[in-house]
């Protein structure tokens, strides 16, 4: 079956973005021009998605406005002659049948992705994490959709952390495949010990998953931190029938860290066609005084 459906979830409270996200969504931070969750969103439009769920909770409706027409400043543009601005805020709104629902409690990754179990439905789907942006010339979520099809098995996206780092995230069971696909039959989330770690691959940012994780999930109890991890629920996947890992290719940026917003800015804005060379040629004059 297709693939055509993306699980957005971004209803975390963005505390180690402080205070930028006190009033602000960390998905609404802005990479030179645009929100992080405007990018997550072209990225699932250029894999081939066409309908798109945001999860979130109190305080996000900015992020349903962005998305949404905006009549007076479209108007104003308009008579400002400003067409071509014009028409980049009306397309917009005009990227993907996106939809919103609130996770009313804050139970973690699980339970939120477990609150699009009826826009779901029967069908495969795929999940785009708010906290990360990944830039490539291939969408990373279109490299892990088809895997699925190649395989018929959900598939997670996986990079190698630094062994020093493996216990802040996911650790994985992995076995090579081919190329940059490989085989995942085990994983653990947050490994507290070293004999926990199973290998530095972790999942990072993007999955496809099959609907029978939503069963899964109502039988997972809370893990690490009290709350209820889709990484538990996916080792149950894992386990029984197996799990593609897709090593992707692009560059990846944690928008909930404040260093991880600055690379983003720098490193996407270098590549803007107006903006990249008199802000590369502003970092050569920055560089020079360190």
């Amino acid at each position: 079956m297709k693939v055509t459906k993306a699980v957005i979830p971004a209803a975390g409270l963005g505390t180690r973005v402080l205070p930028a996200t006190k009033a602000m969504p960390k998905e609404m931070l802005t990479i030179v021009d645009k929100p992080a969750i405007q990018y997550i969103v072209e990225e699932a439009v250029n894999s081939g998605i066409t309908d798109i769920l945001i999860i979130t909770n109190r305080g996000k409706g900015i992020m349903e406005d962005h998305f949404d027409r905006a009549p007076e400043l479209e108007n104003r543009l308009l008579e400002s002659g400003k067409q071509d601005v014009y028409d980049e805020i009306v397309s917009i709104s005009k990227l993907a049948n996106i939809f919103f629902i609130r996770q009313k409690e804050t139970k973690g990754l699980g339970h939120a992705v477990s609150c699009a179990r009826s826009f779901v439905g029967n069908e495969p789907f795929a999940v785009m994490y708010g906290d990360d942006v990944i830039i490539g010339d291939d969408p990373a979520c279109g490299q892990l959709i088809r895997a699925y099809e190649k395989y018929g098995k959900a598939a997670v996206g996986i990079k190698a952390v630094p062994e020093d780092a493996i216990h802040k995230y996911s650790s994985l069971k992995v076995d090579h495949l081919e190329g940059n696909l490989y085989s995942c039959t085990d994983m653990v989330e947050k490994p507290k010990t070293k004999e926990e770690v199973l290998s530095l691959f972790s999942i990072l940012g993007r999955c496809v998953l099959t609907p029978d994780i939503f069963d899964i999930l109502d039988h997972t109890l809370p893990g690490a931190g009290g709350e209820i991890q889709l990484t538990d629920a996916m080792r149950t996947l894992a386990q029984t029938v197996g799990i593609t890992g897709v090593d992707y290719t692009g560059k990846r940026y944690d928008m909930g860290d404040k260093l991880g917003t600055l690379q983003a800015t720098v490193e996407i804005a270098l590549r803007n066609p107006v903006l990249g060379a008199p802000f590369k040629a502003y970092l050569k004059e920055i560089a020079a005084t360190l």
